[in-house]
């Protein structure tokens, strides 16, 4: 008699409660995919169903044909691209333009919503090894957020975001190799995992395992160089679209420089772009400092997900572009740190607000005095910013305060995220005075 194989709980809620997600974000864009709202200026910021996909299908040139970087210059790096023309050659044999578009939204979905589950599963397997049940609840939390919901079909975020989902979830299962190479291809999708390998760095320094954190980048590097180098030789200006495009933009919507802007901040509130860079640059180097003093002075090592999470919070947070999609990024780092649960819920209400705020905001800007008025755009901005200033305090408060961490407190383990540094001890740390040392973290 064969012996039916049991997965763990939290395969099957992920994947019940990552599918009730993908239809649920669909659902939200119905008014544009089936109402037509697309191809009104103002009726899909009216009904706050817009996607980067629809346009783009024919402003990056998919309609007529272009490979991405080859035939036109994408904006995006190398993977996301190829995920675009995947897509449109899967619909380039439908004869009518709108309903090509229509169904390489549709097809674009459906590739979106297989990211989604992996990334969730790959976040709810992370956590699974805290015990007590955290995969299931984590499964829950991610992809029923409901600013996870609303922005799923924005962009091709999602792809990243599975990406550096199972990259996290290779190195808590102790593979750095394959850890790295997953991270790479997240970087080559989306640039934000690049941040996770700085907090690898720190964590491997003060832990004395710096050869599986080499381990780790050589293999991000690798699956990054063998992803780029081809079309960085042979489609060099499409190739370099991203990186001018990221130097060359100024500060847009969702941004604290566009706030500045607005309201003419000296120093900081300067438009004009060298000074721009240097401030904004300069603002996330001086954060990625105070990060790394806290990862080698904490009275105990911070867990990854903490570390990652604060990286990724202050680059949103200081970055010259926060675009509402972002927020796929740090929902699964949220789940994994378990902050104080009203700082998570008031976060998550800051960007239901915000990303209809958005919308509203561009349905004024057309047909004033219609939508949400300048002013109040910017108070809601301020508190998406606030909001996620303040569960990144909860998050250093944990750092500081280790008895406070609900994944330590169980006493379950150190740093179930961690891989190899769960539970080994330092070799390596910043001694402040009047600081205790927790003793699981002294070398012996």
């Amino acid at each position: 008699m064969a012996v039916r194989k049991r997965y763990p709980a939290f395969v099957g809620v992920g994947i019940a409660a990552s599918v009730l997600a993908a239809v649920l974000g669909y659902a939200e864009k119905l008014p544009c995919s089936a109402g037509g709202a697309w191809n009104s200026s103002t009726g899909q910021f009216r009904d706050s169903c817009y996607t980067d996909i629809y346009p783009l299908y024919y402003t990056e040139q998919l309609a007529a044909g272009k490979v991405p970087y080859y035939g036109h210059a994408v904006e995006y790096p190398v993977l996301m691209g190829w995920m675009m023309e995947t897509a449109a050659w899967a619909v380039h044999t439908v004869s009518d333009a709108y309903a090509r578009g229509r169904d390489f939204y549709n097809v674009t979905v459906l590739m979106l919503a297989v990211c989604l589950i992996i990334g969730v599963i790959a976040t709810a397997a992370t956590a699974h090894r805290e015990g007590g049940g955290a995969g299931w609840k984590a499964a829950l939390m991610v992809a029923l957020s409901p600013g996870l919901i609303l922005a799923a079909y924005i962009n091709w975020d999602l792809f990243a975001v599975a990406l550096a989902a199972c990259g996290l979830a290779a190195w808590a299962d102790r593979r750095p190799w394959l850890a790295g190479v997953l991270l790479g291809l997240g970087v080559a999708t989306k640039f934000y995992p690049l941040l996770f390998f700085g907090a690898l760095f720190l964590l491997c320094l003060r832990a004395g395992k710096l050869r599986e954190f080499f381990k780790a980048f050589a293999g991000g590097l690798i699956a990054w160089l063998v992803i780029n180098l081809p079309v960085a030789l042979t489609a060099t200006p499409g190739w370099a679209e991203f990186y001018a495009m990221s130097r060359s933009r100024g500060a847009d919507w969702g941004s604290v420089w566009y706030l500045f802007e607005h309201y003419n901040l000296p120093v900081v509130g300067n438009s004009a772009l060298g000074q721009l860079n240097f401030i904004s640059s300069g603002s996330f180097a001086v954060a990625c400092v105070l990060i790394a003093v806290l990862a080698l002075a904490a009275p105990r090592r911070p867990r990854l997900p903490q570390l990652c999470f604060l990286f990724l919070a202050a680059f949103l947070i200081l970055n010259k572009v926060w675009s509402p999609q972002y927020v796929l990024w740090i929902v699964p780092l949220a789940v994994l740190c378990r902050p104080r649960i009203w700082a998570y819920v008031l976060w998550q209400v800051a960007e239901i607000v915000y990303f209809f705020g958005i919308w509203g905001y561009f349905v004024y800007m057309y047909l004033p005095p219609s939508g949400v008025s300048t002013g109040w755009y910017f108070v809601i901005l301020a508190a998406r910013l606030l909001t996620l200033a303040l569960l990144g305090a909860t998050v250093v408060a944990d750092v500081l305060q280790p008895e406070r961490d609900r994944v330590r407190a169980s006493g379950r383990s150190d740093d179930p995220a961690g891989g190899i540094l769960d539970g080994t001890p330092d070799r390596l740390s910043v001694t402040w005075p009047r600081v205790a040392r927790h003793p699981a973290e002294v070398a012996g």
